[in-house]
């Protein structure tokens, strides 16, 4: 019967090659689907239309995981690397949506055991990782008087914090930067922001600024209302190094509420409100891309050794190649400062993990570690 079965197929086969005809086996790991997408810019569009046929696609594989910890982060993860998860797909339209926005529509063929080998190895680097820091502080006016709080601020920290991220807020910004002082807004002191976030040890942190103003009186469905116009921007940067990763800015929205009185601050914080919804989606989906990126090509290390010449650090540098060719993906550098060689190093590792190479056998009589933080490592050369 087997062998009857066999037969058939191959005659099959041999018969519509002689046509010329295509026969496709169907690959049970393989699920095509239509998706659209929309965002601001035709690249945005696209992602999004990957990001929901992956969604589609994988439906019942990521809902078998949804019982495991820290789901939405992973889960989200993976969303945010879908152009590189999807990779079999053709766009069938795009261009301009209502409200200036652009949209994409594609056919898509999303493999099952694409999403299960980028799960696993999603949940092995949180486990060495753990859950990304993000610290956030936004600045907030209404009328030119400074907020108390932020609502923007707030409508973030939300997001992140159901993503499964680790949020530092404002309020422990502002509070600390009272108690030395300082003044930790966005515009007067991104140093003090920076290094107030770098002591929660966050990979991430969040700044910028924004207000609504007092724009007069209209009559919507019968009522007087007063209006607000505002504008607002947000910036993400890598804590350890100061590298601005992404820039978010929103203007001319308006909010309003319910009144006879020009300056109402209800109006403006409804239209702060309504800027948030819009902002907080776009600095969310910054954050993933971010986090999905440092996953996948490894996070930034900075080295710094002192005392070294160029010609024993540039041996050094083929050295730290060698550590972990899976881990350590590349060593840019060295740079010269003031005495003092740089590295910095893409790896699949954590600053914690690599000095555990750097004080073992030889290399603690190359270097010898002084310093430890979040992502930069202090050493010296020995004898040096």
């Amino acid at each position: 019967m087997k062998n009857l079965k066999t037969c058939v197929i191959t005659w099959l086969l041999t018969a519509f090659a002689a046509t010329g005809v295509a026969f496709a086996i169907p690959d049970a790991d393989v699920v095509e689907v239509n998706a659209e997408g929309q965002g601001l810019t035709q690249e945005s569009a696209c992602r999004d239309a990957l990001r929901n046929a992956l969604e589609l696609g994988g439906k019942a594989e990521l809902a078998s995981y949804s019982q495991v910890e820290n789901f939405e982060l992973i889960r989200d993860t993976i969303f945010a690397r879908a152009d590189g998860i999807v990779t079999d797909y053709k766009v069938l339209e795009k261009g301009d949506a209502a409200g200036g926005i652009k949209f994409c529509r594609i056919r898509a063929q999303v493999k099952k055991s694409a999403i299960a080998s980028t799960w696993g190895e999603v949940q092995n680097v949180l486990d060495q990782l753990g859950r990304p820091g993000v610290a956030v502080y936004i600045l907030e006016r209404i009328d030119g008087v400074v907020q108390d709080s932020s609502i923007l601020e707030s409508q973030i920290e939300h997001k992140l914090l159901d993503a499964g991220f680790a949020v530092y807020a404002g309020e422990q910004i502002r509070n600390i930067a009272r108690k030395e002082s300082a003044d930790a807004s966005a515009e007067a002191n991104l140093a003090k922001v920076r290094a107030i976030a770098k002591d929660f040890e966050t990979q991430i942190f969040i700044t910028g600024t924004a207000q609504a103003n007092a724009a007069g009186n209209k009559t919507l469905f019968g009522e007087p209302t007063s209006m607000y116009n505002g504008d607002g921007m947000i910036k993400m940067y890598y804590t350890d190094s100061g590298q601005l990763l992404a820039s978010e800015a929103l203007a001319n929205w308006r909010g309003g509420a319910r009144g006879y009185h020009t300056h109402s601050p209800q109006a403006g914080k409804k239209a702060l409100e309504n800027a948030g919804k819009e902002l907080v989606n776009r600095c969310y989906n910054s954050v993933m891309r971010q986090w999905a990126t440092r996953i996948s090509s490894g996070g930034e290390l900075t080295l710094e050794v002192e005392g070294m010449k160029m010609v024993e650090a540039i041996k050094l540098k083929k050295k730290l190649r060698q550590i972990h060719p899976d881990k350590i993906v590349a060593v840019n550098g060295p740079r010269a400062t003031k005495g003092i060689m740089t590295f910095r190093i893409k790896a699949k590792m954590t600053a914690e993990e690599l000095v555990e190479y750097l004080v073992e056998d030889d290399w603690a009589a190359i270097i010898e570690v002084v310093d430890l933080k979040l992502n930069r490592i202090q050493a010296k050369k020995v004898g040096g």
